[in-house]
């Protein structure tokens, strides 16, 4: 085993652990030199900064305590494992991703200087956390953090204090609302993969049945998140015992077979029926208990496979006891917004693309068709606002003055002009 060596292994880790870590290190760096943050200033209280960055700093401190254990037991592969995973999943696309506005559009300067010092905070946790299995790349990390805000006399992460666990700032109900809201945003997404619905194209509703009412309490908690994140207008909640929504359930053979293989068949044919208001009960106590065959079982939730189907114009998905449906319909006002997401898209791409600086002010000329003209002049402010654009002129580019760039997509032709 201490032989194995996986080039593809390597790849991979080089990918999804120092990539994203190096770009959420270059995205925190871009606009720190741009507000010239040093993390000098004195810390927001932790209460007085948002819900979201409450919950990162309670994984963060959550991933010190499991990092340690995992040290202390001499498991270096799951410390690992469990830093990719914050980084990845939690911080690089959760907390970042939600974030970037923050950064570079927030009137408000406590905000931005909270959002600044709970990035600083993970990327400077993370640096110490991996050195041990990441000695160089951390080395590094942590150096170039702390040649700027001069918080640590040491010269090395080498020579710094491990991180010590805050228990005051970890808030597991807030951990499990988050939770919820990363998997029913994960559920949508897939569904508008599914339907080849881009992100940018807004949806009127989304349904979802709730179990009991702590489950409802901490979906309305992250209503605003799910809704932004999945770019739809309105939440409905229903009842457990709704009857908009059919259920199919069938065993989890994975799971069940290392339990109870041989009693398999008499589960399948028990499963097999089992009524609305099993499947109900089963969601809802997170599990089954009973006797087959004279063999006493217990089953948890992940050991079925419950599925909702489509109704009426909407498309469905479950994950477990989560169900969503999207309603997919689209009327002239909701196309009329996806046109100028998709317009903002283009123009964001063509800045990057002439290299102008996030806070440079432009102005626009559009030669387009008129379903595109008009989608242009019923979401004018909004154009204007999220590509930092003075002007938008609807006319033949040819006819613009001082033209710095000009992209074309079929019947589409933008000029843009630095101001």
């Amino acid at each position: 085993d201490n032989l194995k060596f996986d080039l593809e292994g390597i790849g991979e880790v080089q990918r999804k652990f120092f990539g994203t870590l190096y770009n959420t290190y270059g995205f925190y760096a871009l606009y720190a030199n741009v507000d010239g943050f040093n993390n000098q200033e004195a810390q927001v209280a932790l209460a007085n900064r948002p819900e979201i960055d409450r919950w990162v700093l309670s994984k963060l401190n959550t991933l010190i305590k499991e990092v340690e254990e995992a040290f202390d037991t001499y498991e270096p592969t799951k410390a690992g494992r469990l830093i990719q995973d914050f980084v990845s999943d939690q911080l690089s696309n959760w907390y970042v991703r939600l974030c970037r506005r923050r950064f570079w559009k927030s009137d408000d300067s406590q905000d931005k200087l909270a959002a600044y010092q709970t990035l600083y905070t993970c990327l400077e946790t993370v640096s110490i956390l991996a050195s041990p299995i990441a000695p160089f790349f951390c080395d590094q990390l942590f150096c170039d953090l702390n040649a700027v805000s001069g918080n640590h006399t040491a010269s090395s992460v080498h020579l710094a204090n491990f991180p010590k666990v805050d228990t005051a700032a970890i808030d597991l109900d807030l951990e499990a609302r988050m939770e919820i809201a990363q998997r029913i945003s994960s559920l949508g997404l897939a569904l508008r993969k599914k339907e080849k619905l881009r992100v940018r194209q807004p949806l009127q509703k989304i349904i979802i049945p709730v179990l009991d009412q702590l489950f409802a309490d901490r979906i309305l908690k992250v209503k605003d998140l799910i809704l932004s994140e999945l770019n739809i207008k309105e939440m409905e909640l229903l009842a457990a015992d709704n009857t908009v929504f059919i259920k199919s359930i069938k065993p989890n053979f994975k799971t069940i077979g290392k339990k109870y293989g041989q009693q398999m068949k008499a589960i399948t044919a028990a499963v097999n029926g089992f009524s609305s208001a099993d499947i109900l009960a089963i969601e809802t106590q997170k599990g089954w208990n009973g006797t087959l065959d004279g063999v006493a079982m217990q089953l948890d939730l992940e050991d079925f496979e419950i599925q909702a189907q489509d109704i009426p114009g909407y498309t469905v998905a479950s994950d477990n006891e989560i169900t969503v449906a999207l309603d997919v319909t689209l009327n002239e006002a909701l196309i009329s917004e996806g046109i100028a997401r998709e317009i903002v898209n283009r123009v964001q791409t063509l800045r990057k693309d002439s290299g102008l600086e996030v806070t440079d002010r432009i102005s626009l000329v559009i030669e387009t068709s008129e379903s595109i003209a008009n989608a242009l002049a019923a979401n004018m402010n909004y154009i204007c606002d999220e590509v930092l654009a003075d002007k938008i002129e609807v006319g033949n580019v040819a006819h613009a003055s001082l033209i710095t760039d000009i992209v074309t997509e079929g019947d589409t032709k933008v000029a843009l002009v630095k101001n």
